[in-house]
């Protein structure tokens, strides 16, 4: 009776952090005051006229490439935003003062390079057109 009781609380606390976990994944957060600021020499690229979507991916990662598509879409959307995507193994000092935990992060920055936005996971098309709406001079998208 031991053993089953140990299984099926095993299996609660696994449905629970799944369920956790996939409600927050892709989701955007705000940064807040004080956030981290890219110059180009951080991101090996420019920055984008109005707001820049960074991408932080490594080689194997199956959802990076769904997310770089959604972003490549995003930037052709919007004028004035580029999309830089950042290979996280190569850029360790990066991840770690930005504190990048999984692959994919996507980072929105204003136009100075600031951080406003950061979402670990796929983001939504949707989610990710919003969150620029706040890192745009004039707050259209």
């Amino acid at each position: 009776m031991t053993g089953l009781w140990v299984a099926l609380v095993t299996l609660a606390l696994g449905t629970v952090i799944g369920v956790v976990r996939l409600r927050r994944d892709g989701r955007v957060r705000d940064m807040g005051q004080g956030a981290d600021r890219l110059t180009p020499a951080d991101l090996g690229a420019g920055l984008g006229e109005r707001a820049t979507l960074v991408q932080f991916s490594t080689a194997f990662c199956q959802p990076c490439r769904a997310t770089r598509r959604v972003l490549a879409d995003v930037s052709g959307l919007v004028p004035g935003v580029a999309h830089v995507e950042i290979d996280a193994e190569s850029r360790l000092d990066l991840v770690r003062r930005l504190d990048i935990l999984r692959t994919p992060t996507v980072l929105v920055l204003d136009a100075s390079g600031t951080i406003v936005k950061k979402a670990a996971g796929l983001p939504r098309k949707a989610d990710v057109l919003a969150a620029l709406s706040t890192a745009l001079p004039d707050g259209t998208s």
